[in-house]
């Protein structure tokens, strides 16, 4: 046999990364799982290739699929965790490979197999975060051993695969499952006004809609219910291929608002389409006589209680995709308008309580402004709906619980306002004020392509970006870069851990996009208020001082590994990306990071078989414990981006989420002003960059103070950059330094605020 040629084994990572692709071209799961092997053995030019599935409930590996080996023993060969090479590769959760398998003492010989001539082997765990999913073995018939770049290969194509497997295993449990579930049994006043505080500025108008995030079941009762149901054979039929085009439509419009996510949430509806014991009780219940929306329901319902009924969050999440895919199949069976779900388009959504999945849905509708009552609102979800320019106010009320849909709401979120059923003069208050927006935007394409200060100083503006599509005003406004890219957003909108190949086309659009340009991409910034449920870390008394940022991401190295190695791998042709990794407490902490990115480099080398430049690599400054180390930072890091938010925070111990102690929140508290000029000196000193990503960037009042400090970027989200470059053109670098000065030299808020007040209306 013929040495495999490395190019290989990157024309199997391609093939791999369409897994959309090679689903719709499999009849079912089954025949997916199929494909894979197929399609690894001929890349990696060998004689067998299995997929092994972990059970939950049994704790044993199960043969699912081969290439290579007797096909009749699919389903049968069965190994606890721990038994044979396979069993050992899970255990450790670790790649195993051997020249001779039948001489390695933990080999298992079953003669139904028929791999006796078989001696080459490799196997490598199929996980996904810390949960356990398989292990995909490839074998030799001589003695061609597997070369490391490989093995690193497996690994890859392993991590892009680990989400559909995920899904394609729950699915075939279920199906598997002898579970009795029987067929349960049925059972304002004109001119409001409403205070709230704002989430995301901006103002809208349009009909109340109340949010619920679970009207399936009631809808799936009904259906289920009916004395008489509606649609034969081929009516469902023709709903399964409607609903799967639908799918791709929507898919293909999320990629224009959220490419994030493009390919991440469909994916298990897809999987469902396809699986024939899903669809196929469908059919079971219409040969017992009942109707293709009866059928539905009933099945719907069967899974839906199955998944409920996990001791697995992941799979308990699934419920939600088959309610969805359920609603959408008697959508296209019956369009009656009033089982046709909400409709968001245009309206205003008044919520309990959101979720980042949720936010999407209702994009996809086109909201036009949202009021959270009464519910907490995460930084996260904050930060999606301030992305996608949707209007938020939240507030405490309960006025609006008791008002009937269809109402006329007037959002005013830059104030925190709303108006329900307003009065002649609210609305042309409204419609002036929206002229003025207008206005506003269309000045902003005059912003220059340079920002320099009234002496002529060159002063760069970045933006903070948390998702791609922010890029096109960021660009429209001339950033000269991307500051700090927020990479929380994959990781925040999904029940699962969001493969290296999904992550890779991500940075990979990301990049390309800033061409030559600048980009900060910073490292996942997860736990506190972020926390991913998945990754099931015990819950914390106190968040903030916890499991989060750069130590989360050490906890779970496959999850930072998985990212680094996407970075990097994004970045091979974009010379201005930049790595920075948040929350760095300590040089000890600072130098395992970067010597987790030189790791990665190296790894990434030995598989393209050439050297790989390794990008900048910074720190986010954060945390008071940098201040009296910032000269020894400084000579170690690339750079630093100060992030100030949480550095007032900590520097503060005021919590910013906190309504009863956020007056304490002083953004030029002495203690802090002082400690960001020390820092921006040892950068300085140092000679490395050192830009601000923090609130603080954004507000006037603090502008000329950093740039008198010696910071010369600023990032900020991308709507504030015209009045941060007419703040810097008024302000000439001696009179920064002196405003600096002025402000450095006080002990006390009050003091600080009588220099600010002296020089805030320049």
């Amino acid at each position: 046999m013929a040495a495999p040629k490395v190019e290989d084994h990157f024309g199997l990572l391609a093939d791999i990364g369409a897994i959309s692709s090679i689903l719709s071209e499999s009849n079912d799961l089954q025949g997916f799982l199929d494909r894979v092997v197929n399609m690894v053995a001929e890349h990696l030019h060998a004689d067998v290739c299995s997929i092994y599935l972990y059970e939950d409930e049994t704790g044993m590996l199960v043969l699912c699929s081969t290439h290579g080996l007797r096909e009749d023993a699919v389903g049968k060969i069965r190994l606890p965790v721990g038994d044979g090479l396979v069993g050992k590769v899970l255990k450790e959760l670790r790649p195993i490979w051997v020249d001779r398998a039948s001489e390695h003492p933990d080999y298992h010989y079953f003669s139904e197999l028929g791999e006796d001539a078989y001696e080459v082997f490799l196997g490598v765990p199929i996980q996904r975060g810390i949960e356990k999913i398989g292990v995909l073995t490839v074998q030799r018939r001589d003695r061609h051993r597997f070369e490391s770049a490989e093995v690193q290969a497996m690994r890859a194509l392993t991590a892009q695969l680990a989400a559909a497997i995920e899904t394609a295993r729950t699915l075939m449990q279920v199906a598997s499952l002898q579970v009795a579930v029987d067929q349960v049994e049925s059972q304002t006043e004109s001119g409001t006004f409403i205070k709230g505080r704002k989430a995301s500025p901006g103002y809208a108008m349009g009909p109340l809609v109340r949010f619920t995030r679970n009207p399936a079941i009631k809808i799936l009762e009904a259906y289920r219910d009916d004395a008489k149901g509606i649609g034969d054979k081929e009516a469902l039929d023709r709903a399964l291929a409607s609903t799967q085009q639908d799918l791709r439509d929507m898919q293909q419009e999320l990629e224009t608002k959220l490419p994030e996510v493009a390919a991440l949430i469909f994916e298990a509806h897809l999987m469902m389409l396809k699986d024939r014991s899903f669809t196929g009780e469908m059919q079971d219940e219409m040969e017992k006589g009942r109707e293709a929306t009866k059928a539905v329901a009933i099945v719907a319902f069967k899974y839906i209680q199955l998944f409920e009924g996990s001791k697995h969050d992941y799979v308990r999440e699934k419920a939600h995709d088959v309610e969805d895919l359920a609603l959408r199949l008697l959508k296209h069976l019956d369009d009656r308008q009033e089982r046709s779900g909400q409709d968001w388009h245009g309206a205003i959504v008044v919520a309990h309580e959101l979720l980042p999945s949720d936010i999407l849905m209702i994009t996809l509708a086109d909201v036009a402004g949202i009021v959270l009552c009464g519910g907490g609102l995460t930084s996260h979800i904050s930060i999606v709906v301030r992305a996608l320019s949707i209007p938020m106010i939240v507030t405490n009320s309960n006025l609006l619980d008791d008002l009937p849909e269809g109402e006329t709401v007037v959002l005013d979120a830059d104030e925190g306002n709303a108006y329900i059923n307003p009065g002649p003069e609210i609305l042309e208050k409204f419609t002036d004020r929206e002229a003025l927006r207008q206005k506003a935007e269309e000045q902003r394409t005059s912003m220059l392509e340079k920002t320099l200060t009234s002496d002529g100083e060159r002063i760069t503006l970045l933006a903070n970006i948390n998702l791609l599509s922010e890029l096109d005003l960021a660009l429209d406004l001339n950033a000269e870069g991307v500051g700090l890219y927020r990479t929380e957003f994959p990781f925040l909108v999904r029940p699962s851990l969001p493969t290296e190949e999904e992550q890779f086309l991500v940075y990979s659009k990301l990049l390309k996009r800033m061409d030559s340009r600048v980009a900060y991409l910073r490292t996942l910034d997860a736990g506190g208020d972020k926390m991913l449920p998945y990754l099931e870390v015990n819950p914390e008394p106190n968040p903030a001082l916890g499991l989060r940022s750069t130590r989360l991401a050490f906890k779970f190295r496959d999850v930072l590994h998985a990212q680094l190695r996407a970075i990097l791998r994004a970045g091979l042709d974009a010379p201005g990306m930049h790595v920075m990794f948040p929350m760095i407490c300590s040089l000890d902490e600072f130098r395992a990071a970067r010597q987790t990115v030189s790791e990665i480099a190296k790894e990434l080398s030995e598989e393209h078989q050439q050297e790989l430049a390794i990008p900048p690599v910074g720190m986010m400054v954060e945390l008071p414990s940098t201040v009296e180390l910032a000269s020894a930072f400084a000579a170690e890091a690339d750079f630093f981006s100060i992030g100030t938010n949480d550095f007032i925070q900590y520097m503060l111990a005021v919590d910013r989420n906190n309504a009863s102690v956020i007056d304490y929140y002083c953004p030029h508290h002495p203690a802090v002003l002082r400690g960001l000029a020390r820092l921006a000196g040892a950068a300085e000193e140092a000679g490395i960059p050192c830009s601000v990503c923090g609130e603080m960037a954004h507000d006037t009042k603090y502008v000329p103070f950093f740039v008198g400090i010696g910071v010369r970027q600023l990032s900020v989200d991308p709507h504030y950059l015209p009045d941060i470059q007419k703040c810097i053109q008024k302000w000439s670098m001696a009179e920064m330094r002196q405003y600096a000065q002025d402000l450095l030299g006080q002990d006390s808020i009050a003091d600080v605020e009588k220099v600010i007040d002296a020089n805030v209306k320049k």
